[in-house]
Formats: structure tokens, C-alpha cells, sequence
């Protein structure tokens, strides 16, 4: 497990499944010459995209951001439509933290879509449980109203068995939610709720851009997701966050990425430090 180590605060990035998408899909109208060059595609044109939690470890919390594709809540079907070739395998990696699901005490949802979301509960008997059962779950208002409700569009990726057995633990904000050195801000644009992490630790500056920035090859502010809700919105909080990070060196971590964890780059793209995944 790779880890990041701030001034109080260590990050530790937790095995949450992987499943392989349509590139194409992932760079909306990026053509593939260009996009191809910076994120490799294998022979269907479905790019590699892990699906790993992290865990935050400060003020004596436990406190995960996203939760994975869990373990046991896919269909064949779904496996093989998501390309989704490997579950999650969260818990075991706390235990290696020495660390148990009910010692977490909070998640930081960015959004609430299946690969994000999936992880929250686990099938038992004829439904499904909380995997976290002491955790205050975080997430925007809007995402969590949509959930529950989604539209004609979203309603492939919000499901029940993921907001049903763990609504008594949702905490809801408007515009932003903190603790300690972390903030979660609503920026919309992959989804109306989405939210992105802001982590001011002393001299450390850390930006979570979520779905917003899935991996390193999305850098460009132009380059958003066809999965995008609203997709100016992505390239306005893109930009937003972008210029604030790069201002202050700051590091940009991913969910999706499956080479690198975390990204530190000059204002021309050049990168600085990095924190490469182990393959």
C-alpha cells in the first residue's frame, strides 16, 4: 500500500477494486491520438481504472475518502459491462493498519455513483448492511437528494443496496464541510453533488479533485469526462482548483489512477514529485 505522509497527517491508499472503462468515454471529444499518448488503452479501447478508498489518519480519526466497488454486489453481467476484473479488498488492507470497519469514523463521499459508492454496504441474510457501521458518512445535499431520487440518466449508478442500510449515518452539507485541516467543498459538474477535498496542513497543501481530475492524464482543464453531468461546470471547478493547487505546489491525489497516487507539477505540467503506484 502506497502512503503519503504530510506533516500530521499520513494518507494510505487502500485496494478498492478495478475495472476497465472505454477510453473514449473517459475523454469525452479528446481524440484518441491525443489521449492514447498519455493514458494507455488495451485492445477493446478500455482504459485500467482502480477504484482505491484512502485513508486518512489524523487528530487520532480514521477517515476514508470514497469507499470502493466492495465485494460481492455485481452481477456477472455488470462484471463483465464494467470491466470490473477485481473487487475490493479494503478491509483487509485496514487490518494490516491494524485498523477495523468500525473503527472508522468518517467517509468523505465525493459522489455517491456505483464505483464510489459501492463499497458503503455488504450483502447479508436477504439484503444488505453498513460495512462502516460508527462512521458519519459526508456527502453534499444535492448528491445525496439525487441518490435517492436520480433521473432518467443517473439511475444506472445511484442504487438502493448503496444509500438504503446506511441512510441514519448521512451528514449532509450545503456548500462546505470541515474537520481539522480537511475541507470538502461542492463544486457539481461529474454530478450535480460532486464534491472535491481541499487538506491545508501546515506548509502542505493537498487537492483531491475526485471525478473532477480521475487520473493524471485528465490534467488539461479541457479534458472532462462524456460521463459528465454537467460538463462546463467540471472544466470551471477544474480550473478553480487547478490554479489554487499549483499557486501553493500542492499535491493532487487520485481515486481512478493506475499509475500514480499522487502529483505534485510545475505551472508548465512538468511534474515535480510524484508517488507512483506499485503494479
Amino acid at each position: 500500500m502506497e502512503m503519503l505522509q504530510l506533516n500530521n497527517i499520513k494518507l494510505t491508499w487502500l485496494h478498492g477494486g478495478v475495472n476497465y472503462l472505454d477510453g473514449g468515454a473517459m475523454f469525452g471529444v479528446v481524440p484518441k491520438p491525443l489521449w492514447s499518448k498519455k493514458y494507455p488503452c488495451n485492445e477493446k479501447n478500455q482504459i485500467e481504472l482502480r477504484t482505491d478508498p484512502i485513508l486518512i489518519q489524523l487528530e487520532d480519526k480514521n477517515i476514508l475518502v470514497d469507499s470502493g466497488l466492495g465485494n460481492g454486489k455485481l452481477s456477472e453481467k455488470q462484471k463483465r459491462n464494467f470491466g470490473a476484473l477485481e473487487e475490493s479488498n479494503v478491509e483487509d488492507d485496514l487490518k494490516r493498519q491494524g485498523i477495523t470497519p468500525a473503527d472508522i469514523d468518517y467517509i468523505l463521499m465525493t459522489h455517491l455513483h456505483f464505483d464510489h459508492a459501492c463499497g458503503l454496504t455488504k450483502p447479508f441474510e436477504e439484503g444488505f448492511i453498513s460495512v462502516f457501521p460508527n462512521a458519519k458518512i459526508i456527502v453534499s445535499n444535492i448528491e445525496w437528494e439525487e441518490m435517492r431520487n436520480p433521473n432518467i440518466r443517473s439511475r444506472n449508478t445511484y442504487w438502493k443496496e448503496n444509500w438504503e442500510p446506511i441512510q441514519e449515518q448521512i451528514v449532509v452539507f450545503e456548500k462546505e464541510w470541515s474537520f481539522g485541516a480537511i475541507k470538502m467543498v461542492h463544486t457539481g459538474g461529474h454530478s450535480d453533488g460532486h464534491s472535491v477535498l481541499v487538506i491545508e496542513d501546515g506548509n502542505n497543501t493537498l487537492i483531491h479533485m475526485a471525478d473532477t481530475m480521475p487520473t493524471h492524464a485528465h490534467q488539461n482543464v479541457l479534458w472532462v469526462l462524456a460521463y459528465d453531468d454537467y460538463p462546463m461546470d467540471s472544466i470551471a471547478a477544474k480550473q478553480k482548483w487547478m490554479e489554487y493547487g499549483l499557486g501553493r505546489n500542492a499535491w493532487f491525489t487520485f481515486y481512478h489512477d493506475a499509475f500514480y497516487r499522487a502529483i505534485k507539477w510545475d505551472q508548465n505540467g512538468n511534474i515535480l514529485d510524484k508517488v507512483e503506484r506499485v503494479r
